[in-house]
């Protein structure tokens, strides 16, 4: 990252919270109510179930501001569009996840690439919380350290205890130095067309089965999680395998 950590404000300004499939109106608006005593301002909503709703009115409790200009998108991806990072809350470990961090840490993290751009912190639904095709969407993913005998945590609850963090690393970031030379993050939307491009150069060279395409795309997901890839980086592999289809066009063709 090639920026300077930015003010508090300017840095929570950055930051969405995003609810996906909330089916209890009530936890919309104690969400809101949450952020906006932590300084958070940007909800996105994903398919919520009933919304808008008086009892997210009534729960908000002076942040129905929140509500008003609140996002509903379809979809996780649109509500991930234009962001540098997306961190998962989730209770459990999945298949081919990226190492955990803590609330801590992550929401540390998540404020120093703010710097960088948009960035997301994804909740999943009350009952049964992330799917495994939404959590492959974020590059990384965070557990607030609950009681292993008593682990239940509200929705709302969740928002509060992740704003709070948010702003305790936004006020005191505690950051490392810039890195001369570093280039910017590329963005989700970047690396996810970096995916579809390798996944149509896979099937168009018979590396990868049409049938099970799933599998190689989740781990190219967890890879570039890990790698956090810069803008430069993703357009020399997409310029890469461009030459690729090429070279493999003129080949047929020659042959024909």
């Amino acid at each position: 990252m090639n920026t300077e950590p930015l003010p508090a404000t300017a840095a929570l300004d950055r930051i969405r919270v995003v609810l996906s499939h909330p089916s209890h109106p009530g936890n919309i608006g104690a969400a809101a109510r949450a952020m906006k005593t932590m300084g958070l301002s940007r909800l996105v909503l994903v398919k919520p179930k009933v919304f808008p709703d008086a009892q997210a009115d009534a729960m908000a409790v002076g942040a129905t501001d929140l509500l008003v200009q609140a996002e509903v998108v379809d979809t996780l991806a649109e509500a991930l569009s234009g962001t540098v990072l997306a961190m998962a809350m989730t209770a459990r470990r999945r298949e081919l996840a990226v190492p955990a961090l803590w609330a801590r840490d992550g929401a540390a993290e998540l404020v120093a690439q703010a710097a960088a751009g948009e960035v997301a912190l994804v909740f999943g639904n009350e009952t049964s919380g992330l799917s495994n095709d939404e959590l492959a969407l974020c590059r990384r993913w965070a557990m607030i350290p609950v009681n292993a005998e008593f682990s239940s945590l509200n929705l709302a609850a969740a928002v509060q205890v992740m704003c709070y963090e948010l702003r305790l690393a936004a006020l005191d970031p505690g950051l490392p130095p810039a890195i001369s030379g570093a280039g910017l993050l590329a963005s989700h939307d970047e690396v996810e067309r970096l995916i579809a491009h390798i996944e149509r150069a896979a099937l168009s060279s018979e590396f990868l089965d049409p049938a099970s395409p799933k599998r190689l795309i989740a781990r190219l997901r967890r890879m570039f999680s890990r790698a956090a890839p810069e803008k430069e980086e993703v357009n020399i592999l997409r310029g890469l395998f461009a030459a690729l289809e090429k070279a493999a066009e003129t080949r047929i063709e020659n042959k024909t």
